[in-house]
């Protein structure tokens, strides 16, 4: 994935969060659990795309019957 890509989708992650959190009224813990949502989900995005991490889909889980 380019470089400017990322940077781009930080962007506009960082620009939606910031549009949420500003603009729509929220209780301020939800506010926070959706802020540190967010920031682990780019996290693990991050470095599942700069190969630190493998892919997520490898996780097998088994069925329950």
């Amino acid at each position: 994935m380019p470089l400017t890509s990322l940077i781009i989708t930080l962007i506009v992650v960082g620009v939606l969060l910031w549009l949420v959190n500003s603009y729509i009224p929220m209780d301020g813990k939800i506010k926070q659990i959706l802020n540190v949502v967010v920031v682990i989900c780019v996290v693990v995005w991050l470095l599942s795309a700069f190969g630190v991490i493998g892919h997520t889909g490898d996780i097998r889980v088994p069925q329950v019957r």
